[in-house]
């Protein structure tokens, strides 16, 4: 039997809708919001009407219907730490998906727009993998600092899902193996997965390699300094941090694809600045696998800039030591998605309830 599932994927501005019946997709649609409209609403959560009727509207114009949907799967969002895995969204996930804390994350919607879509139905409605999976050891957590513990937030779902390919692709159960898996996106997350567990991670916007747009790791001293220099208040020191930092900050651009350009046209800053992140995303990805004791069965490179096959290839001449590298570049949230309903669906694998779970770390 071929489970029809519908998956959605909330961004700030836009909403990713897409229709699977089993693992074949059938179509696939992002629909972009009037970002003045988005900003007309004081929480994240109070644009769950709006974005609902979007949805019904792209389903209704590729032919489709609610009626015929065995299970909705949305993003998860930022809620409290949970383990990995595919979650039945019931009243406590979406209550506290409403909540928009510790930040207000368009991710949240997932959830609460997926009950929405499968009440009426009795159908089932889940999350997958939210950003918020914490898998990390308990000594990984700790700082310089007990009051600044190290937190669990990372590209979760695109992660997991690379670990099953490259598992599948090794002939070999993905919970059996270790592997160090490197996200390049917008953020960078590199994570020691440890037989089926995100054992540690670096948090890309705190720790680790800078990337595209985040600053990643920072000399401490000087950066609280500069917080209490009073030339920026911290609404601008958070955006140096997310949004400003990293690449943009040197180059003015977080797009890598302007940034090979300058690079092939012989930009010495450019070049510097590349170099730059690729010794420290090496590095990342060597401390991760002392973390695990040097048993790596693999190092995995996914997202965005890992199309970039010049910068993917700096980085692996600097770590192939360690393991074989394999590639599989680009961010497919959707797919991911609708595999973890499926697997549910197909009693393949048991669903989590939230409360069970949160705050296990």
């Amino acid at each position: 039997m071929s489970f029809i599932v519908l998956a959605i994927n909330p961004g700030s501005t836009s909403t990713k809708v897409a229709w699977f019946r089993g693992e074949e997709e059938i179509w696939r649609e992002t629909v972009r919001h009037d970002p003045d409209r988005i900003s007309e609403f004081a929480k994240t959560a109070d644009q769950y009407s709006f974005r609902l009727e979007t949805i019904k509207e792209v389903v209704a114009k590729n032919g489709c219907s609610f009626d015929d949907l065995d299970a909705v799967v949305g993003r998860g969002g930022v809620i409290d730490p949970i383990p990995g895995g595919t979650y039945i969204v019931d009243d406590a996930l979406v209550e506290r998906s409403k909540l928009g804390k510790p930040w207000d994350h368009a991710s949240n919607l997932g959830c609460i727009i997926a009950q929405a879509i499968a009440s009426p139905g009795s159908i089932p409605a889940f999350i997958v993998d939210p950003v918020a999976v914490d898998e990390m050891d308990r000594a990984a957590k700790l700082t310089g600092l007990p009051e600044l513990p190290k937190h669990s937030l990372s590209h979760a779902l695109n992660i997991k899902a690379t670990v099953r390919m490259a598992a599948k692709d090794l002939g070999k159960k993905w919970d059996e193996l270790n592997f160090v898996v490197v996200h390049l996106g917008g953020g960078i997350s590199v994570c020691a997965h440890r037989k089926g567990k995100m054992a540690d991670l670096n948090s890309g916007n705190d720790f680790g390699p800078f990337s595209p747009e985040r600053s990643g790791g920072l000399p401490a001293g000087d950066f609280a300094r500069m917080c209490y220099s009073g030339e920026l208040n911290m609404k601008d020191m958070l955006k140096k941090i997310v949004g400003k930092g990293g690449v943009f900050s040197y180059l003015g651009t977080s797009d890598m694809k302007e940034v090979r350009k300058m690079i092939k046209n012989n930009d010495q800053k450019a070049i510097s600045v590349e170099r730059a992140m690729v010794f420290q995303i090496s590095k990342e990805i060597a401390a991760e696998a002392t973390f695990l004791d040097g048993n790596v069965d693999a190092i995995l490179v996914t997202g965005g800039v890992a199309y970039d096959s010049d910068f993917v290839s700096h980085i692996q001449e600097r770590v192939q030591w360690i393991a074989p590298v394999l590639v599989y570049p680009g961010e497919d949230e959707m797919r991911p998605l609708a595999q973890g309903a499926l697997r549910v669906l197909a009693k393949e694998e048991e669903p989590r309830r939230y409360a069970e779970y949160k705050g296990v770390n």
